[in-house]
């Protein structure tokens, strides 16, 4: 993690958009207090592919089950690999 002042970002914009790049995310500074994060492209779209995929607790679809003869929907969702 690498910490920016605002100033130090303003000046040296392209510093701080190649270390985003290069993987790690760079947090910018305002008064003293982290106050956003700077991050590629390709890491923010695997971090909202991953908050959208993340499948129901078990104790969700337990509580989503209708309580009389309905039908209702399966989720389609991939078990995971277990690793032996």
């Amino acid at each position: 993690m690498h910490e920016w002042t605002l100033q130090d970002a303003k000046n040296k914009p392209g510093q701080l958009i190649d270390a985003a790049l290069a993987g790690e995310p760079q947090h910018v500074l305002v008064q003293g207090q982290r106050a956003v994060v700077i991050l590629s492209a390709a890491e923010y779209d695997r971090l909202r592919q991953l908050e959208e995929s993340h499948p129901p607790s078990f104790s969700g679809l337990l509580l989503e089950l209708p309580q009389d003869d309905q039908e209702f929907d399966r989720p389609n969702i991939t078990p995971r690999a277990l690793d032996l």
